[in-house]
């Protein structure tokens, strides 16, 4: 095996432009870990931030980015008995997915559903772990429930609608557009809501309902009207801030409905918090793969030579479904 491998790099923050097929040291697997020979690399938002410099990665992780991948095991680091060369796997990341080989803390990675291919594969964990994490264990989703999911059609946003449905909660979405409305609606969501048309807390507010969890991805201006939406006893989870860092709080509201506002981020959380999610989505929403009840949304996939297209296209807003960078 060559101690040299094809990796998209960046050596400088950037546009879309800075990334570029390269050759990187290949990775050896530590202990308790295992090495993967990529076959297909998940894209999120997170890449675009570290791309941009603004998100890097944590201390000890790859510089290479990806959070994501799917392919073949290729080693196994000492101490590693559960899996063995040669399993299909896919593998949450804390970086170095966009490359031929990849490492990964066995409690990582999880043997791929066998009616999926290595495409599909790679759209799963990252989204899967951080709804897990966010809508129904600090979210506490219950069944009868209502959720809203800002930016609905986006990976985490079918995963969330999918997996609150399945939950027996019932969803309300905001997008983009009539076509990524039509998306949402085609997922099970009561109402899916244009924010370029209208105002999202008050087409809620006007439906009579209220929202017991919010997962938010926009921050900034949406945070109030977030707050409108909830509840009493309502929680707001915020995993992302593409409408900016900074957003108004009406502090009376929270403390007479008893809200709470909770932010999370899944990549730098230790090795056992990851294995127990992973542990979660396997035991959970791998039946429910197997047996077709839970939907892989995929909106395109480009070979990982033009990573730098992807990144554009997801910067686009355009996209709905996952995309995936293929190395075959």
């Amino acid at each position: 095996m060559s101690e040299t491998m094809d990796a998209i790099l960046h050596s400088e923050p950037g546009g879309p432009e800075v990334l570029e097929m390269g050759t990187a040291a290949r990775p050896v697997p530590d202990v308790g870990q295992v090495l993967i020979e990529v076959h297909a690399s998940g894209l999120n938002g997170a890449d675009l931030a570290q791309r941009q410099g603004v998100y890097p990665p944590p201390k000890g992780a790859s510089e290479i980015l990806g959070l994501e991948s799917s392919g073949i095991i290729a080693a196994l680091g000492e101490g590693v008995s559960e899996l063995a060369v040669g399993d299909r796997v896919c593998a949450l990341l804390t970086g170095g997915g966009y490359a031929r080989y990849c490492v990964a803390p066995s409690g990582q990675v999880a043997p791929m559903p066998e009616n999926l291919d290595f495409i599909q594969g790679a759209s799963l964990l990252e989204t899967l772990c951080t709804v897990w994490l966010n809508v129904l264990e600090i979210g506490e989703l219950k069944a009868r429930q209502n959720l809203l999911v800002h930016g609905g059609t986006s990976g985490i946003g079918t995963t969330a609608i999918q997996l609150a449905k399945l939950r027996g909660a019932k969803v309300w979405a905001t997008a983009g557009s009539e076509e990524k409305t039509g998306l949402c609606l085609n997922l099970g969501v009561e109402q899916a809501i244009n924010y370029r048309e209208a105002d999202f807390a008050e087409v809620i507010r006007e439906s009579g309902n209220a929202m017991d969890v919010i997962l938010d991805i926009v921050g900034g201006d949406c945070f109030e009207q977030n707050l409108k939406c909830l509840n009493t006893n309502g929680r707001m989870i915020v995993i992302a801030v593409k409408g900016g860092r900074y957003g108004k709080i009406d502090i009376g509201r929270l403390l007479m409905r008893n809200l709470s506002v909770h932010g999370s981020t899944l990549r730098a959380k230790p090795v056992a918090e990851k294995t127990a999610l992973v542990k979660a989505v396997r035991d959970n929403v791998w039946p429910l793969i197997e047996d077709g009840s839970y939907r892989i949304v995929i909106d395109s996939v480009f070979p990982a030579s033009n990573a730098a297209d992807a990144h554009r296209h997801m910067e686009s807003g355009k996209h709905m479904g996952k995309i995936v960078l293929a190395w075959d």
